[in-house]
């Protein structure tokens, strides 16, 4: 991995370190951003993001329905953030297993775990790009508000990982911001001004070419600032 990939990782990771240290306080720093981010024209955008629902689309109906999960299957969660906690992951009958690069989220989900007395599979810290399981582990995966922080070299070995780790014929839902849309950019401004600027720098064509060697795309839909995207695993 060169430098500046390392150093990107590092810049997500402390930052994602950071936002759990200030929610364990009760502080979101998404209700205290400055004025040069409440002043801009698209900001009434992000407001309506968070009023219908939030900054992360992890828990959309579709995502499950698509997914399928039952209790045969093992789900893997790339860049889990805390959707095992919020977004429902905890209720599905799927075999949970999560990979965050923030210490202190998953230092979190442990805590989660051991205090529900979840039976999932297993919490791992690290990059996505490479992941401690067996090649066609899982039936079932998720990379959702990760990828927008990465370039092209980063992303194209995140999807390699993901195809090596799912079964053929597995589903995958993931999802890139829609650059260019109002929703995107002010939450690019966010990103940014909380430590982990967004690095995105392909097209829909370039990164649906990059997927076609390992993925069919079953469909894609826009939910505010990004691009879902509903894949089986060519094998």
């Amino acid at each position: 991995m060169d430098a500046k990939m390392e150093n990107q990782l590092e810049l997500v990771e402390k930052s994602y370190d950071k936002t759990i240290e200030f929610g364990k306080k009760g502080i979101n720093l998404y209700n205290d951003l400055p004025e040069y981010i409440t002043n801009d024209p698209d900001y009434p955008i992000f407001q309506k993001m968070i009023i219908e629902g939030g900054t992360s689309d992890s828990d959309r109906k579709e995502i499950r329905d698509y997914l399928s999960p039952n209790t045969n299957m093992k789900f893997i969660d790339l860049g889990c953030c805390l959707n095992l906690m919020f977004r429902g992951y905890d209720k599905w009958p799927s075999t949970y297993h999560g990979v965050d690069i923030s210490s202190k989220t998953i230092q979190l989900l442990d805590e989660f775990v051991t205090k529900k007395q979840l039976p999932i599979g297993s919490l791992y810290c690290g990059s996505i790009h490479e992941v401690p399981f067996d090649t066609n582990y899982f039936d079932i995966g998720a990379c959702i508000g990760v990828l927008e922080y990465f370039e092209k070299d980063f992303v194209a070995r995140a999807i390699i990982e993901a195809h090596r780790i799912i079964k053929p014929n597995g589903k995958l839902v993931l999802d890139i911001p829609d650059i260019g849309s109002p929703e995107c950019r002010i939450m690019m401004i966010i990103e940014e001004h909380l430590g982990r600027p967004d690095k995105f720098d392909l097209s829909f064509q370039e990164f649906e070419d990059m997927l076609k060697n390992y993925f069919e795309i079953d469909k894609k839909e826009k939910f505010g600032p990004m691009i879902q995207y509903f894949l089986s695993c060519k094998k």
